[in-house]
């Protein structure tokens, strides 16, 4: 089985799945992290190179207040219970998006755990905290604009490739496979420039579900794919 070297996935649902069974939404999220456990463990023994998952949006701040303060605690009791065990499992951490949302106190432990795992050579975790891919795309041409008007870089030299190097993902493959899960058919603001030749896959199944077996199901959807970049397999035709 030809395995993605990069899996990307929006996980999707964790609040429906706790009103589906009239608990708090907060359950849902925490029962979406032994869901984040179990998708880590198996993608770092399936050979995966890196796995990337959609946190916390951009987006996500317009919540109430009540629901966002709850996931900044879960976020930081995450980090704190995790960093030791993904450590142990020679995993790399890399959060990506605009920390500043977040108080000091998530700051400081994300940046202690990615400093502690930043050695590591197995498979590297990407967090999408405060994320979104018109951001990442904005934050990138303002990094070349400041650069250009410096004289450190000529504008006649900016071209894909160029612009690719200032993207959160620039040191990560690009992205083979997008999953979104709890059915909803869309991007949502994520990855834009890095998805740009990834297959998509959705699947109705709500995050706290999504187990080892629907991420198989996912990579087997993958290896049916004829994957052309644009190209043509025939150039006759």
């Amino acid at each position: 089985m030809n395995i993605p070297k990069h899996i990307a996935i929006i996980m999707d649902g964790n609040g429906r799945w706790a009103s589906k069974r009239f608990l708090p939404r907060i359950q849902g999220h925490q029962k979406g992290v032994k869901a984040v456990r179990e998708a880590v463990k198996h993608c770092g023994k399936l050979g995966v190179k890196t796995l990337t998952l959609f946190a916390f949006s951009s987006e996500n701040k317009n919540r109430s207040t009540e629901e966002v303060s709850l996931l900044f605690k879960l976020f930081l009791s995450v980090l704190k219970q995790e960093t030791n065990k993904l450590n142990k499992h020679n995993v790399k951490l890399k959060i990506i998006g605009n920390m500043e949302l977040f108080p000091q106190e998530v700051q400081q432990t994300a940046a202690d755990a990615q400093a502690l795992l930043a050695n590591n050579t197995g498979l590297t975790l990407v967090i999408a905290a405060n994320y979104g891919g018109q951001w990442d795309i904005a934050q990138a041409a303002q990094q070349i604009a400041k650069r250009a008007a410096n004289n450190e870089i000529n504008a006649d030299d900016i071209n894909i490739d160029t612009f690719s190097q200032y993207l959160c993902l620039a040191d990560q493959p690009k992205v083979d496979l997008l999953i979104r899960t709890s059915g909803e058919l869309r991007i949502s603001n994520f990855l834009l420039w890095d998805i740009a030749y990834s297959e998509l896959y959705f699947t109705d199944t709500l995050w706290p579900d999504f187990n080892p077996a629907e991420l198989d199901k996912a990579i087997e959807s993958f290896n049916h794919r004829d994957r052309r970049f644009g190209a043509r397999k025939d150039k006759a035709c």
